[in-house]
Order: structure tokens, then C-alpha cells, then sequence
């Protein structure tokens, strides 16, 4: 069998201003040392996601926070790259927002779904602004039982960290239930918090940050699920090209 090692895509315009950003190269080393999952990490900036090319070859796609992007067009390219083609992906914080846009985009049929951010004053905002934002809050997630998220975190009910405004506009939740997306975790008032799409190999957003638990030295389990899924991806490509050979 042909190995490599797993290659993630971090779609995202990074930031030393933005904190999750700077707490990714700590998590890419604690995956190494701690969990012996070694990946080969590469920034793709929002701008470069939308071409026809630029995640190609990857194993895993990561959508980070750091809303409004410079390209919303191109963080909803690198969803429905990661969605159609099988790539394991987690989004999170303006991940989970962007993941809802392209799924209410592409597949709900609702083209001119909008982020409430970036374009206030279209008609279908899917994206809108939290009844109460969640900037540097914690706050309990309620994890629906038998979900890919409860098989990630190891529990029907986990404490988070926050650093967002906007979430989904509950008035489109039915349409996207009904034409696949299952939101499996949502606050004790009932705001969804947590998405994944079954049938798909790792696809699971958070309106959450991961990337901010703890003290960095530990990898959150969506993050360490995720590594592991493009170990497996990269595992599978290489019997794939030894099946060729």
C-alpha cells in the first residue's frame, strides 16, 4: 500500500487577531504528540478555496472561524467540495454558518440563501443575528443521542466556547431537516449548535470553537475526529493507487 502522509485543508483568512487561528499550530502539534496523528497542514485562503483546483488532493477540509470572510464564495466552494466529494470536513464557528448557507444554497434549492452579516438586507437571510451573542460565552450543548457528534464527543451533553453572533434562522429549519441536514446539538433554550450530514463519511459543523478549549495543549475531540478521518481518507486513497498499480 502507497502511504502519505494526511493532508487537511485550513480554509480560513488567517489572522493573529483572530484567536482560534493562532491556537491551530499548538493543536496541529498536540494531534503529533499526543494522539500520533500526523498531518500535513496548508493555509487556503478564502479567495483560492473557490477554484477548480485548490483542494484537490487533500484528506480533510477544516472551515475556520473568522467571519466575514474575505470570499463567501469560496468558503461555500470548500463545503460543497468537502460535501460532494466524499472529503471529511468540520466547520467551525462561521464554518457552521457558511456550511448551512451552501447545503440551503445547493441543495434546498434557496439561491439566494444569505448571510445576515455580509448581506443584511436580502430577502432569504438563512444566517442572522443571535437573540443574544455568544462572543466569549460558555454554554452548555445539548448532543442528540445515537448522533456522529455523540460518537465525536463521547457524551449526550458538553460545555463549549463561544466567540460568534449569528446562527440559523430557525424559519428554514424544517427545509434543510427535510432534504438531509440533521442538527444533532442545540443549547438548553433550543438554538442549534451542532450539524453533521449522515451518509457521508465526517461531515460535522459547530457553531462552537473547538479550537478554543482548554488551555490549546489538548486537541478537542471534534478536532482529534477529524484527524482521524483523513488518516482513514489518506488510507484509502493509498490502497486505491496500490490497487492500480
Amino acid at each position: 500500500m502507497t502511504y502519505r502522509t494526511p493532508r487537511i485543508a485550513l480554509v480560513g483568512d488567517r489572522s493573529p487577531a483572530v484567536r482560534s487561528h493562532a491556537r491551530i499550530p499548538g493543536l496541529l502539534d498536540a494531534l503529533a504528540t499526543r494522539d500520533q496523528l500526523v498531518l500535513d497542514a496548508y493555509w487556503i485562503p478564502t479567495e483560492d478555496a473557490g477554484s477548480a483546483t485548490a483542494l484537490d488532493g487533500f484528506d480533510a477540509i477544516w472551515l475556520l472561524p473568522g467571519s466575514p470572510y474575505r470570499s463567501e464564495a469560496g468558503a461555500v466552494a470548500a463545503v460543497r467540495t468537502a460535501r460532494e466529494h466524499g472529503i471529511p470536513f468540520l466547520g467551525t464557528c462561521a464554518g457552521f454558518q457558511h456550511a448551512v448557507l451552501e447545503y440551503a444554497r445547493t441543495v434546498c434549492g434557496i439561491g439566494g440563501a444569505a448571510h445576515g452579516e455580509s448581506h443584511p438586507g436580502e430577502d432569504d437571510l438563512v444566517i442572522v443575528p443571535l437573540s443574544c451573542s455568544l462572543v466569549g460565552h460558555e454554554g452548555a450543548v445539548e448532543i442528540a443521542p445515537g448522533s456522529l457528534a455523540e460518537r465525536v464527543l463521547g457524551t449526550t451533553r458538553t460545555v463549549e466556547r463561544y466567540h460568534c453572533a449569528y446562527g440559523l434562522n430557525s424559519v428554514y429549519l424544517d427545509r434543510l431537516r427535510e432534504h438531509g441536514l440533521r442538527f444533532s446539538g442545540m443549547d438548553d433554550e433550543g438554538d442549534l449548535r451542532v450539524l453533521e450530514l449522515p451518509g457521508h463519511p465526517f461531515f460535522l459543523a459547530t457553531l462552537f470553537q473547538p479550537e478554543l478549549a482548554g488551555d490549546g495543549t489538548r486537541v478537542h475531540p471534534a478536532i482529534r475526529a477529524l484527524a482521524t478521518a483523513a488518516v482513514e481518507h489518506a488510507a484509502a486513497a493509498g490502497l486505491t493507487a496500490s490497487a492500480r498499480d
